[in-house]
């Protein structure tokens, strides 16, 4: 664990930033323009449903295993690679598309190679911050990382729908490959050092790491539980987020620009929370954060299912509220991981994470479109909200989440590996 400060720490997250930046933006704007595309050609929900699986499932399938070889590999060339391959299976798309060859198979192919990318690149980057940066700045780094993300999401889907309605679609493909390119040369003034890692462990199988990183989440005392938690919030709200659009369309009545609305508004939600955590340095007990950003965001959004169709106004704040608990949540969880986690095994942490938490979700996505049906889109907001408000509640009897999130500080043992203890908030 990094309790000293690099000295360059700063200028290194400096490029870094750039770089994720406009491959974020780019992505983001590539993935709007693809859904906008999608949907004037096909017309169907289906073909959307089956690309929005496409861009999912791979993710956590692979990212079960990827987090294994994340720990193994240089993390540095894991993330270049990573954003190498995705540029690559885009440009060839785009080359495709020149040539005169436009099938739907052709972006799920797409979408679902990007997916395996990010299997891999996200665990590296987000395993990669504790060796960075000092310890006491890790929180806040998670808030601007918020912040960026924050603002490639409200950015890229205003500048993919400028786009796809004056660029074709193959040239609108390019500008992705060009911010791959620009996240790829901003790593290369880097340095990321790789943890180190216990030989004894070296000739093991991929189960076997696997094991290793499982046995990691539950000897601490009281993260099983947290992650128990976030698991179940996350399964509860991608269905609701699949469910905006129609509960602005039918239930507010609202017009395409009101959608826009509501997906701004969230994203700058995300971008206020991110701004609060990454520009304020607070002291507070981050699981007691996480529990409340729970009940808070379940009470927005079942408050929004109860609400009159001519209360759209009172929906954008609800939205907006969600958007910003979500960030702090976002950054809170993080921070906590890559605290408490040795940098060595925090890959397979990450995503052992993401894949727990996507793949029950993707089974809630494919249903929540019945079950809106049967019970009505307002009837599913009320009983999805109070359930994650519920899940925010009984957190708070749990003494493990709540001593998970205190303050802590990294000491050497006896053997001279580090390891941690808590300091009282």
């Amino acid at each position: 664990m990094n309790t000293q400060a690099p000295k360059n720490w700063k200028r290194t997250f400096g490029f870094i930033w750039t770089g994720q930046f406009l491959s974020l933006v780019s992505t983001a704007l590539v993935n709007f323009a693809l859904i906008i595309w999608l949907s004037l050609e096909s017309g169907s929900a289906e073909v959307l449903a089956l690309a929005a699986t496409c861009s999912m499932l791979p993710q956590a399938l692979i990212g079960l295993f990827a987090g294994v070889y994340v720990d193994k590999w240089n993390r540095k060339l894991t993330m270049m690679l990573a954003d190498g391959g995705i540029a690559l299976c885009t440009l060839i798309i785009a080359l495709l598309f020149m040539a005169g060859w436009k099938a739907y198979t052709i972006i799920y192919i797409l979408l679902a190679l990007r997916s395996v990318g990010s299997a891999f690149h996200m665990p590296a980057m987000q395993s990669s911050v504790p060796l960075l940066a000092p310890q006491d700045q890790l929180l806040r780094i998670s808030g601007i990382n918020q912040m960026i993300f924050s603002i490639s999401n409200i950015a890229g889907p205003a500048l993919g729908a400028l786009l796809i309605t004056i660029l074709p679609i193959e040239q609108v493909l390019l500008l992705d490959v060009a911010g791959a390119a620009c996240a790829i040369v901003s790593l290369l003034f880097v340095t990321i050092p790789d943890p180190e890692r216990d030989r004894a462990t070296e000739h093991h199988s991929v189960l076997d790491d696997l094991k290793v990183g499982i046995k990691t989440i539950t000897r601490f005392k009281g993260m099983p539980q947290l992650f128990l938690g976030s698991i179940l919030v996350t399964i509860l709200i991608m269905p609701l987020a699949i469910l905006f659009p129609l509960m602005t369309v039918k239930h507010f009545l609202g017009t395409e620009f009101q959608m826009s609305i509501i997906e701004i508004t969230w994203g700058v939600g995300m971008l206020t929370g991110g701004a609060l955590i990454g520009l304020l340095k607070i002291a507070y007990n981050k699981a007691v954060m996480i529990n409340f950003t729970y009940i808070i965001l379940g009470a927005a959004m079942a408050g929004s299912g109860l609400l009159s169709p001519s209360a759209f106004i009172i929906f954008v704040v609800f939205t907006f509220l969600g958007g910003l608990v979500s960030a702090v949540y976002n950054a809170c969880f993080t921070t906590i991981l890559q605290e408490r986690i040795n940098p060595a095994v925090l890959g397979r942490v990450f995503s052992i994470f993401m894949s727990a938490s996507i793949l029950p979700s993707l089974i809630g996505l494919l249903g929540i479109g019945y079950l809106a049906d049967i019970i009505g889109i307002t009837s599913a907001f009320v009983i999805f909200g109070a359930a994650i408000s519920l899940v925010g509640i009984i957190s708070f009897f749990s003494p493990g989440i709540i001593a998970i999130g205190k303050k802590h500080i990294t000491v050497p043992d006896k053997a001279g590996k580090t390891d941690l203890t808590d300091n009282a908030e």
